[in-house]
């Protein structure tokens, strides 16, 4: 599984949403994704790619596309 297939899958399983649905994403955007939600997503991510992300990363955290930047840019993981 690449790990474009392993972030979605994160956002689908976490949120019972669809691919499409998964890359759209904003915080607060459904009711799935509260406070509760995005430390479970948080948690979700991080054991998907064997990684604890920092505080400041947790918050910015705020869409699907800007998890991927923040994979990418602070924590080397490729997509």
């Amino acid at each position: 599984m690449t790990n474009i297939e392993k972030y979605t899958k994160v956002f689908t399983e976490s949120f019972n949403v669809s691919t499409d649905e998964a890359a759209k994403l904003k915080y607060q955007d459904i009711p799935a994704w509260d406070s509760v939600g995005h430390m479970g997503l948080v948690a979700a991510v991080e054991g998907a790619f064997d990684i604890m992300m920092e505080a400041d990363d947790i918050i910015d955290f705020s869409s699907f596309e800007k998890g991927k930047e923040i994979l990418s840019t602070k924590y080397n993981i490729t997509f």
